[in-house]
């Protein structure tokens, strides 16, 4: 399965009889699924198949997705309560007369609220199921082309990893392959270090320095670090061929991979592994980086 992205946009619209509706939807990186989802009032059990639709394609990002509904406006029925109106008008002639106070206009009291009514037609059962299913078939049209457009960036993004992974394990091979960290080259240096030591003219118990110079070594030696990253580096590549919804565990192991890089440059005691462990260190980061978008 290839590799998606959690950023994604996508709109469909059409219409069925008098109604005109579309969908948007927008996703973004987040740690899970996180659903927002608004339709119009009236359209409860769209809003439930929806959010099971949207759930069943996206698996991870935070989810934005908006239905607008609207009936044409010219089976719209426009009505004037007159009992309301009636009322109004009998209120005002109760209300004190003022110089200050003008008459009351048409158009005043037609604003007020109740006493001009909007009516739409009630659609039947058989009207609403339908354009129920319609307007869910267009979601799931919108669902299409959002997960074509994470695939998209999910396919240059893969790309991106294979090539970090590829030189993060150049250079593991690099540091592994470096003469100053070989059994000879550490015991050569320590050599160096306890006779400068020595030359010193202080009191040293030889002996003791040895045994600090073997534990010096056992803690320098980074073939433990070395064969980590190895492993990493083949579990990146499986997990990259394998695809799919694997943006938590690449996100681990970004992770491991950074943390047995700062070990590798903490036991540095050589000028050259030192300059390779920051490299990977760079490469790791942006390793990260990358994979925070990833589904």
């Amino acid at each position: 399965m290839p590799l998606a992205s959690m950023t994604g946009f996508a709109r469909a619209h059409d219409t069925l009889g008098p109604w005109r509706y579309a969908w948007e939807i927008k996703t973004v990186n987040a740690k899970g699924l996180d659903l927002r989802l608004r339709a119009p009032p009236n359209f409860d059990a769209v809003e439930i198949k929806a959010r099971a639709l949207i759930a069943g394609r996206v698996a991870r990002g935070a989810c934005f997705a908006g239905l607008t509904a609207k009936r044409d406006d010219s089976v719209v029925e426009t009505r004037i309560n007159r009992v309301a109106l009636e009322r109004l008008l009998k209120a005002l002639d109760d209300v004190p007369f003022h110089a200050s106070l003008g008459p009351a206009s048409l158009d005043g009291l037609l604003a007020v609220r109740g006493v001009v009514e909007i009516v739409e037609p009630e659609d039947d059962e058989e009207q609403r199921s339908a354009l129920d299913a319609q307007i869910l078939a267009t979601l799931a049209t919108a669902l299409d082309q959002l997960v074509a457009s994470r695939l998209a960036e999910g396919a240059a993004l893969t790309a991106v990893l294979a090539q970090r992974i590829v030189r993060i394990a150049e250079l593991t091979t690099q540091a592994e392959a470096l003469p100053g960290r070989g059994a000879e080259a550490v015991r050569a240096r320590l050599a160096q270090q306890i006779a400068a030591l020595l030359d010193t003219g202080a009191a040293f118990d030889p002996q003791r320095l040895h045994q600090e110079a073997v534990l010096l070594a056992v803690k320098a030696d980074i073939r433990e670090e070395l064969d980590r990253l190895k492993t990493h580096v083949a579990s990146a590549r499986e997990l990259l061929a394998k695809g799919g919804p694997i943006g938590r565990r690449l996100d681990f192991l970004a992770q491991e991979l950074s943390r047995e890089t700062n070990t590798l440059c903490a036991k540095s005691n050589d000028g050259a592994l030192t300059a390779i462990g920051l490299e990977l260190k760079i490469e790791v980061e942006q390793w990260r980086e990358q994979v925070q978008n990833i589904e």
